[in-house]
């Protein structure tokens, strides 16, 4: 155990986070889980509760912390208005050794502080979830890589025989060495294989003759065999040896013994993990705290890491029992050397039994780790949350059959990586699609909080709805620098990449500002279900990958069509239905089907069996669908069975002649197809736009989520929503919590037309819902338009809290400076606080007529500011700023005469690391923090 007290903690969050809490309370922050009966939409969106409050990774240096500080920390983080902790076990940035015997994962001193953390977290309604294992994949220090419980892998070893030249010797050893405590080596099989015309062993990826492929395993005797080459081409003696691949966690030691990674493909690897909880972890209080808590398992994404082929013992038996052919014969191309395969078959069928191991192992993850992981944690009241990509599988399939799928900022591509996620959420019936969110390369403690909300903003217009931030570090560990332990900073040596957020950050004061923006979203859109207007089925359900769809990713989107992604698999679930023209009626509702060739393999016309013959049922049920290409040939993936590419085209020519399947010869003409089949996207723009949005149907109102995704566009234009029945539209202001009606257009066939603006990056909601349904919410928002008057507010006096390092690591020293300004510059312009980081008060005052007082409205525009704002006017704190428009209502607020204007702005830390860490942070930019303007109040003119 660190034997350095950390009370540093504690003053700092006295010193930087004073009225937290009282703030929190404005925000309704509670320990209660539920909206109490009877509670209205209103007073719940004002005060959103715990279970739809923004999460934080936790990061601890394994078991050197203290139940102290971890009861603070969690205080802490339910100050401020976040819901949950995931805690891990990372510290990448540690250069001296930790103890893993003494205090490593899942020692006694780690699960005494497991215990303090669930303790607390049911006190204050802090949802605690927990990793599967010591950092990532999942792992347990119970298992050696002999066990039968480790991951495996298949390496080979070569050797070159001439025709008709003998090799009488050693079974060619493997040409990848094993692993560090790797005690066993199998020999799988020899086989023999002739080297096609044209290539050469010493080609790249040689190139094999598939028909020449023999087995020569009965040959091998005690680790040497003779074989005599046949007289023609060149020959290639291939062995195949099974043993671990000794794959350890990310960045250990974690524990002593050290861990190994499980078989995520066993039963055994599985029953590895629960084993070690059962005996290790789960003492009678600890299952009790988890039970109350009702928090998640989390498993990262499957980085699998091995120099030669990922396997596992019984693949050849499972294989040719699913896909009813051995894979022994194709092994030459199976086999891989870094993530590349080693040789290629001269009959064009490597990529298809490649695309039949890959599936072969998606099934085998779901039935052998990921169902009864699930079933066991459900018996211990908890969840399993996983991010189900990593590996050519199906994650699509896996978000369907998991409680909680999880993408991330920071290695998804794009937003449609989300969007594959989201539609086997929303297939499977589940809720909760998870980002860990916000994290970035280099940007540590240069991450602004309006930069973490623009990036989770957009994710929720593509399914997201549970922000994971990345994430939260504990306060202290053995080398650590000011201000703590940051888990992934430095990195190498260098600037590292996430943020930790807490007490140690300037903006930490305003941070339940932005909590309340993120839970208010997230209220909205985890109510009822998702809508979405088209399906894009993809041949491979892989997530991460960048892939989008095709015309609908880059000019659907711009006018108003939302898409998700499909795999085959999801066809077999009993959502998988229409009625009324939509697939999924009671989920998603997708107007339109569309799919086109494997844009995986070449968009190679391939489909399964299976899914061509359920496609065909759907149409004949109604369902419009849009096929993209020939498909004059279509066969299956992988290798066919007989006769089995015969009646897949039968199929498709069944298909292609229903009457709601409409063709394309390719990707530019999908509007035309669109066009053909009478569609339109639910929801329309006036005109194209960067507008993104998300729909969320619960009973009888629909919810609109908006976020302009430019970074430079400003959004201005109607937009058509669909509507059924009486109702009306309704604003909803993510930040204050406010509800008002908004003015709209009737249009033929029941649909409303309203007006959005919104600035880039900034957000709203907008609602369909009955006259009654906001009963008892404040309607104050200010009426009028345009700029009757404005009044410019150049000059302040600013209180500049200047935060350095203290007298430990943790500790942080608050020195004072005062300037008047006649104008606003940032902080680094100002002569000697050219390297200041911390939080800033400007004061001004001035004198208004009567004529401000009037019922047209006043606000406050306060121009830019770095990073987070709060303002009072004349003593009272006005509602949060909207860091995407920092326009703030001041009607009401204002007085006849003198007028007292303060605003309160907190900036990163980067500044003062710069100084104080040049080594590391040397090289990052000076950041302009500081109210930076043009300040001016604006009265607004007579509607």
């Amino acid at each position: 155990m660190n034997d350095n007290p950390r009370r540093g903690l504690s003053r700092r969050l006295f010193l930087t986070a004073a009225g937290a809490g009282a703030a929190t309370a404005a925000l309704g922050v509670r320990p209660a889980a539920a909206t109490a009966p009877g509670r209205g939409f209103a007073a719940t969106f004002a005060a959103p509760p715990r279970e739809v409050q923004a999460k934080f990774r936790w990061w601890w240096p394994h078991g050197m912390v203290e139940p102290a500080e971890i009861r603070r920390e969690i205080d802490a983080i339910a100050d401020a208005g976040f819901g949950g902790v995931e805690i891990a076990d990372v510290h990448h940035s540690i250069g001296e050794p930790l103890d893993p015997a003494g205090t490593g994962w899942g020692t006694p001193p780690w699960v005494r502080a497991l215990e303090a953390a669930l303790d607390q977290g049911n006190r204050r309604g802090v949802i605690v979830d927990v990793t599967i294992g010591p950092a990532w994949p999942a792992a347990v220090p119970s298992i050696t890589p002999d066990s039968d419980g480790a991951v495996k892998e298949l390496a080979h070893g070569v050797v070159t025989v001439a025709a008709g030249e003998t090799y009488s010797g050693p079974v060619p050893a493997a040409v990848v060495p094993p692993e560090h405590g790797v005690g066993r080596q199998d020999l799988f099989a020899v086989q023999a294989v002739r080297v096609a015309a044209g290539s050469s062993p010493d080609a790249r990826r040689p190139r094999l003759e598939a028909a020449s492929v023999t087995d020569l395993t009965a040959r091998a005797d005690g680790g040497t065999i003779t074989w005599t080459a046949p007289g023609e081409g060149t020959w290639l003696l291939i062995a195949y040896w099974l043993r671990g691949s000794g794959q350890r966690p990310e960045r250990g030691p974690h524990t002593e013994p050290v861990s190994f990674v499980v078989d995520h493909f066993s039963r055994a690897g599985t029953e590895a993990v629960i084993d070690f909880w059962e005996r290790r972890i789960l003492t009678p209080r600890v299952r009790r705290l988890l039970r109350e808590s009702g928090g998640a398992m989390f498993e990262d994404s499957i980085e699998m890491e091995t120099d030669t082929t990922l396997w596992t013992p019984r693949l050849p038996q499972e294989f040719e029992s699913r896909l009813g052919y051995s894979p022994l014969p194709y092994l030459p191309v199976i086999v891989q050397h870094d993530e590349d395969p080693v040789f290629d078959f001269d009959t064009g069928v490597s990529g298809r039994v490649r695309d039949d191991v890959n599936e072969v192992l998606s099934q085998l993850y779901l039935e052998h780790h990921l169902r009864p992981l699930q079933e066991w944690l459900h018996g211990l009241g908890m969840k399993l949350r996983i991010q189900p990509y990593g590996l050519q599988t199906d994650a699509v399939a896996k978000a369907a059959a998991v409680d909680i799928s999880e993408g991330e900022s920071l290695g998804f591509k794009n937003l449609d990586d989300f969007r594959s996620l989201a539609g086997g959420r929303d297939m499977g019936g589940k809720k909760i699609l998870s980002s860990e969110a916000a994290a970035v390369y280099g940007g540590s403690y240069s991450v602004t909080w309006q930069r973490a909300a623009r990036t989770i903003g957009r994710e929720y217009s593509a399914g997201v709805n549970q922000a994971v931030l990345h994430g939260f570090s504990y306060a202290d560990a053995p080398g650590a620098e000011w201000p703590g332990f940051a888990a992934f900073t430095p990195y190498d040596g260098g600037v590292g990449y996430s943020e930790s957020w807490g007490p140690r950050q300037p903006t930490w004061g305003h941070a339940a500002d932005v909590a309340g923006h993120l839970a208010r979203n997230q209220l909205v859109l985890q109510a009822g279900v998702a809508r979405c207007d088209v399906a894009f089925l993809r041949q491979k359900g892989y997530a991460g990958s960048g892939f989008g769809a095709a015309w609908f990713s880059a000019t659907g989107v711009t006018q108003g069509w939302t898409h998700a992604f499909l795999s085959p698999r999801l066809l077999e679930l009993p959502s998988a239905r229409v009625s009324g023209g939509r697939l999924a009626p009671d989920g998603p509702g997708y107007q339109l089907l569309v799919f086109e060739g494997d844009a995986f393999s070449g968009r190679a016309n391939t489909m399964p069996l299976a899914a061509a013959r359920t496609l065909l049922e759907l149409a004949r049920a109604g369902l419009p669908m849009l096929v993209v290409g020939p498909w004059t040939e279509p066969r299956v993936p992988g290798i066919a069975r007989p006769g089995e590419n015969e009646r897949l085209a039968e199929v498709f020519g069944r298909l292609l002649a229903e009457p709601s399947v409409r063709r394309v010869d390719d990707r530019p003409q999908i509007p035309d197809g669109i066009a053909a089949l009478g569609l339109r996207p639910d929801v329309r723009y006036a005109e194209a736009s960067p507008l993104l949005h998300a729909r969320r149907v619960d009973g009888e109102v629909s919810y609109f989520y908006f976020v302009n995704g430019s970074d430079s566009v400003v959004v201005d234009h109607d937009v058509v929503l669909p509507r059924a029945g009486r109702v009306l539209p309704y604003a909803l202001d993510s930040w204050t919590g406010q509800v008002w009606r908004l003015r709209h257009v009737a249009e033929d066939g029941g649909a409303v037309r309203v007006r959005i603006t919104l600035r880039p990056g900034e957000s709203t909601i907008v609602a369909l819902a009955g006259p009654g349904w906001t009963a008892g919410t404040r309607r104050g928002r200010p009426r009028g338009t345009g700029t009757a008057a404005a009044r410019a507010l150049p000059s302040w006096h600013l209180r500049l809290a200047d935060w350095r390092p203290g007298a430990s690591a943790t500790e942080t020293r608050v020195v004072v400076h005062e300037r008047d300004l006649a104008e606003l510059v940032p902080w680094s312009q100002l002569a000697g606080l050219e390297d200041v980081s911390g939080v800033g008060r400007y004061t001004t005052t001035v004198e208004l007529g009567r004529e401000w007082l009037g019922g047209h409205g006043a606000c406050l525009d306060l121009g830019r500011f770095t990073d987070t704002a709060r303002v009072w006017v004349n003593g009272r704190r006005l509602p949060p700023v909207n860091l995407f428009n920092p326009v703030v209502d001041v009607s009401g607020h204002l007085r006849a005469g003198r007028n007292t204007i303060e605003v309160e702005v907190a900036g990163t830390l980067i500044n003062r690391l710069r100084v104080t860490r040049p080594e590391v942070y040397g090289s990052v930019r000076r950041q302009d923090c500081g109210l930076l303007g043009p300040v001016r109040l604006l009265l607004r003119a007579r509607e």
